[in-house]
C-alpha cells in the first residue's frame, strides 16, 4: 500500500543543503533527534494544559510539517556524515514515539472527542511502529509499510489539529476520522507483519 514515507528521497533532496550547514556548524543527529522529541514534548502541554483554547491546534500542522523535516534532517546527518550509532538508533525510535504521543493525546481532552478513539489510535500506533521494528529480528528490513505510517499519522492530525483550530471539523467528524485512522492502522499492523514474513522467507 501506498505511504507518504515513499515521498522521503524527493524531501531529502530539499533539505540536502541545510543538512550540510548544520553539519559544517557542529550540529549531531542525535541533537536534532533529541531537540525535536523535546519541542514536541513541549507543544503537546501546552495543548494539553490550554486544551479549552481551540486556535492553540493551529500549531499541529506546522509544527508536524517541521518535525518531518528535522526527522529527516537527523538521518541524512547520520547516514551521510558518518555519524549513525546505536545511540542514535534507539534515539531514533523512542524518540518518535515519544513524540507522536505527547502530539496525539491533547485531542482526547477535546469535548465531544472520543478519549477511547484517542487512546486507541495512540496504543496502535505504538504496536504498528513495534511490528516495524521487529523485521530485523526475523531476518527482514525495518519495515515501513502504509497505509498509516508516521509520515500518514503526522499529516492526518495535521489535517485534524486544523480542522479544530479553525472551528471546520465538528468533533462527531473527528471521531469518525479518527476511527478510519484506527481501521487503518490495524491494516498497517497487517502490512508489516506480512512483508516482513514475506520478506524473511
Amino acid at each position: 500500500m501506498p505511504s507518504i514515507y515513499q515521498l522521503k528521497p524527493h524531501f531529502q533532496n530539499l533539505l540536502r543543503p541545510g543538512v550540510k550547514y548544520l553539519y559544517d556548524r557542529g550540529v549531531s543527529a542525535n541533537q536534532v533527534t533529541l531537540a525535536a522529541a523535546l519541542l514536541s514534548l513541549l507543544l503537546g502541554s501546552l495543548l494539553a494544559i490550554f486544551h479549552q483554547h481551540a486556535w492553540l491546534f493551529a500549531l499541529i500542522p506546522l509544527w508536524m510539517l517541521l518535525r518531518m523535516a528535522l526527522n529527516a534532517v537527523d538521518g541524512m546527518l547520520a547516514r551521510e556524515f558518518a555519524q549513525q550509532s546505536r545511540l542514535g538508533a534507539y534515539l531514533n525510535e523512542l524518540c518518535d514515539l515519544i513524540a507522536d504521543s505527547a502530539l496525539y493525546l491533547p485531542f482526547a481532552l477535546l469535548p465531544g472527542v472520543s478519549p477511547l478513539l484517542v487512546v486507541l489510535v495512540v496504543l496502535l500506533a505504538l504496536i504498528s511502529e513495534y511490528a516495524g521494528v521487529l523485521g530485523p529480528m526475523v531476518g527482514a528490513s525495518r519495515r515501513y509499510d502504509g497505509p498509516m505510517g508516521k509520515s500518514d499519522r503526522a499529516f492526518c492530525f495535521g489535517v485534524l489539529g486544523a480542522g479544530v483550530a479553525s472551528g471546520l471539523l465538528p468533533a462527531s467528524w473527528i471521531d469518525g476520522l479518527l476511527a478510519l485512522v484506527l481501521a487503518l492502522l490495524l491494516y498497517t499492523l497487517y502490512n508489516r507483519v506480512r512483508q516482513g514474513l514475506a520478506e524473511a522467507a
